[in-house]
Order: structure tokens, then sequence, then C-alpha cells
């Protein structure tokens, strides 16, 4: 909003002329006041446009934010919260859901070729409230309630593809960690609240914990449907297909006519798209080499910052040290990774996305090895003393963990070259689904001193990823798409910031 004031003096001379009066009484006319040119002052108010802003190019990060809280439910219903299921949780049943967000993220990444956005979000939202309606109307059903797992996992698959990749393309180079890492916010959100209520409802015989799961499913599964609404496709998937108009106008909505860097901001949207258009597929693909390395890795890391091991780790050290399972440390541990998340997502593209991140990795090793030396004798588990050391420990690891997570949505965002970016973002999650399998197998399979081993090789797993992270992955904040693309195919990227 453009304010002017118009300044200028009056009109014609002053009434009195002769206001100074001689020796010979004779009076000497006053000269007429100079005429000051007359002024345009503008105020510019681009507070209400910078929000406008902000709001139009973060509606699809907040729309997809409701249908990943039940998918973080989901996946701590998976790993080991689910106290009061009310029927056996097998092996495959815990698995279920990561096999479907699997064959989910498989279908998206070959359709979204061909197809825009908001399809995946709304046949995704509609697979997870099916899921839920599931787990409300049958809660002591098996077979229905493994049905239901298949497809809210198959919704979240078909959602997280398009996600990560829309939100990096719709979001300013100064936004696109906020937008990217609502995906890891949402999932913590889901996580601390199947934790508290699934500990908290234990006692609770007047209704199934199964019918909570899937009432607070049901009600986050229509919030996030009511507002992919309000999402807007992203310009580049229209300039990939010649249609300059209707990309600008995409653009449009998201920047808006207040925007005074719109036209330079679309020129390079669309030079984005040229250069890659110019390429091959097997060309865009051998550059993507060094790029999936690293991504890939370092998502994988992130299935190991939640894991069935920790859940239970934690379930049963609480349980020795406090006497059941409802108590405070429990609720802490549910809530610190949600805190730790939402630091991370303020400070993405202030600080950066690396710094933060090894910050968070160191801390989650070395509490990781702590942990180890806890487990370390096999008698150790009956003893208060380092039940007492593991729980706490296990605390601030989820508390660093959310701040290592985020980053690894906003990368998947920006690391691959236009042309094959569906598929390695697909493979990269089916990827990360792979290892909470591995973990949920490993676990069911291990022996007495399980819980040592399996510290102690993840430990020293997120040291040697901590010194290889820290060559090679490249700080990406307030920078381009294709800045950042280049910057992932280089080997080495030693800068923290």
């Amino acid at each position: 909003m453009t304010i002017t004031y118009v300044t200028a003096a009056p009109d014609g001379n002053p009434s009195n002329v002769f206001a100074t009066r001689d020796r010979d009484e004779g009076y000497i006319p006053k000269l007429p006041p100079m005429q000051p040119p007359m002024q345009s002052v503008n105020f510019t108010n681009s507070n209400s446009g910078s929000l406008r802003q902000i709001n139009k190019q973060l509606n699809v990060a907040c729309a997809v934010f409701f249908l990943f809280v039940y998918g973080g439910m989901d996946l701590a219903h998976s790993s080991g919260w689910n106290q009061t299921l009310n029927t056996t949780a097998t092996e495959i049943f815990k698995c279920s859901w990561f096999i479907g967000v699997l064959a989910g993220a498989a279908i998206a990444s070959l359709a979204m070729t061909f197809l825009p956005k908001l399809p995946f979000y709304v046949l995704g939202g509609l697979m997870q409230l099916t899921g839920s309606i599931i787990f409300t109307c049958a809660p002591f059903d098996y077979n229905l309630l493994m049905a239901a797992r298949y497809v809210a996992g198959a919704g979240i698959g078909l959602i997280t593809v398009p996600f990560l990749i829309h939100s990096a393309e719709v979001a300013s180079n100064n936004y696109r960690g906020v937008s990217g890492s609502m995906e890891q916010c949402g999932l913590a959100l889901g996580i601390a609240i199947q934790v508290i209520y699934d500990t908290q409802w234990v006692d609770d015989k007047e209704a199934s914990v199964n019918e909570v799961h899937g009432i607070i499913g049901i009600v986050f599964s229509i919030l996030g449907l009511g507002m992919t609404a309000l999402s807007i496709e992203s310009p580049i998937f229209h300039l990939r297909r010649n249609k300059e108009e209707k990309a600008r106008e995409c653009h449009q909505k998201l920047l808006g006519n207040f925007n005074n860097s719109i036209d330079q901001d679309f020129e390079e949207v669309r030079v984005y798209v040229t250069e890659s258009q110019e390429r091959t597929f097997f060309q865009e693909l051998w550059s993507s080499v060094v790029p999936f390395i690293k991504v890939l890795l370092y998502r994988a890391f992130v299935a190991f910052s939640f894991s069935l091991a920790l859940s239970e780790s934690l379930i049963k050290s609480a349980v020795l040290t406090e006497g059941y399972i409802s108590c405070w440390p429990v609720t802490v541990w549910g809530l610190v990774r949600l805190l730790g998340a939402l630091v991370a997502q303020g400070f993405l593209d202030k600080i950066g996305r690396k710094l933060l991140s090894l910050v968070g990795l160191l801390c989650m090793a070395i509490l990781m090895l702590c942990m180890a030396v806890s487990y370390a004798d096999p008698a150790n588990v009956l003893l208060t003393y380092y039940m007492f050391q593991v729980w706490k420990l296990g605390v601030a690891f989820q508390a660093f963990a959310g701040l290592f997570v985020c980053s690894s949505s906003v990368y998947l965002g920006e690391a691959f070259p236009m042309k094959v970016k569906p598929f390695l973002v697909g493979y990269v999650v089916g990827f990360e689904q792979t290892i909470h399998i591995i973990n949920i197998v490993g676990y069911n399979r291990g022996s007495e001193n399980f819980f040592y081993h399996y510290y102690l090789s993840v430990g020293i797993i997120l040291f040697v990823g901590l010194i290889f992270f820290g060559l090679v992955i490249p700080e990406t904040k307030k920078i381009t798409l294709r800045k950042a693309n280049k910057r992932f195919q280089r080997v080495l990227n030693i800068r923290l910031w």
C-alpha cells in the first residue's frame, strides 16, 4: 500500500505587502516568500504484502501439515506406541504401514511426471480418512486394522513425494526451509499425540485406544483435505508443458503484484526449466549420482532417529524406574522431538541447514553411544541407576533428533535436477521405509543384549556420518534451486554456512 502526500505553499502574495517602514516614513514592499517546489513523499507499507506472500507460498505446506500429523501418529503406532492395541501387534502388523508408504511413494514418483500435485494430496488425504474411519468403526478387528494401516500408509506415500518437490518449487529462496520442514514438524506433532494419549489412556476402559486413534485421524484428515483447496500449483509444472501464461498466473498468485522482483524471479524459474530441457534424461541422471548418494544416506539417518528399539528402550526403562508407563518421562519424550523440530524450522532460513543439523547429529551420536555404555552389561537392565540414565539420555536424544531431521526434507527438494527428481525422491523415501522395516525385524529377532549392540553400532554409524556430511553436504539457504543443485553436484562442500 502506497500513501502519497503533496506539499505546497499557499497561492498568491500575503495581504500585508508593506510591512517595513524606512526613515522617510515610506514603506518598503515585502518580497513574496519563496515558493517551494511541489513534492511527493511516498511511504510504502510492505508488511501486509509480505505477509500475503508468505501465506500464499506456505498454503500447500500448511495443508499437508495436517495430513502429516496423522502420518506421525501411524509412525509412532508402528514403532512401539500401541500399548492398548486390543489386538496382537505382530511383526507384519508393525511393518504394514511402512510397506504402504513405500508403495505409495513408488506410485507417486511414476505418476508425478504427467499429473499435477493436487490430485495426490486429495487422494492421499482420502486414503488416510478411510484408514481413520476403519480404526474408529472396527477397533478390535485385526484384519480390518491391518488393511487400514496399508491404506493410510499408501496415502502418506502419495503425499510425501509430491510435497517434498512442490514445497521447494513454490517457496521463495528465503522461505524454502520453513516450507519443506513442515513434513517433519507434522510427523513430530503426530508422534507426540500418539505417545501421550497411548500411555495416558492405558487405564481407561470406556473406549478403545484404536477408536481414539481413528477419531483424531478423522479430524486431521478432514482439516488437511479442506486446506488443499488453497494450494497453488508450481509454475515449473506449467512451464515444462509450454504453458507460460498459466505458469505466470501461478507465479503471480505466489508472489503477488506488490513484489517488485516478480519478473526477475519468474525469469529465474524459466531459466531453471530451460536448462533442464536442454539436457537429456540420462545426462541429468548421471549428474545426480553424487547428490543421490549424499541425500540417500542423509535421509536414512532420519529412520535411526525414531525406531522401535528406541521406543522399547524408553518404555522398559521408564516402567522400571517410575513403576508405570503413564509417567512424566514418557510424556516429555513425546514432546521434545516436536520442540526440536520447531526450533530447527525457525532457524533453517536464518542460521542455515548444515550447521544446525550437524550439531543435532553430533549430539545424537554421543547420546547413542552413552546409552550403549549403560547396556554394556546385560544385568544393568534390572538396575534402577542405569535405566534412569537410559531414559534421560533417550529424552535428550529425541530433542536433538528434532534439530537434525527437518533439513532432510529441504535437501530432498533441492538436491536433484528437474527431470529425475520425482524418481530419485521416491526412491530415497522408499529406502527410508526399508530402514524402518529392518529395525523392526532386527528388534523382534534380537538377543538379550540387543540394545547394547544396536546403540553401539548405530552410534558409530552416526559418528561416521557426521564426518562424511560435514565434508559433502552443502549449505543452501537463500539461494536458488539451480545454485543449490550445483552445490550438491560438487563432491566436497566444507563450508558450514
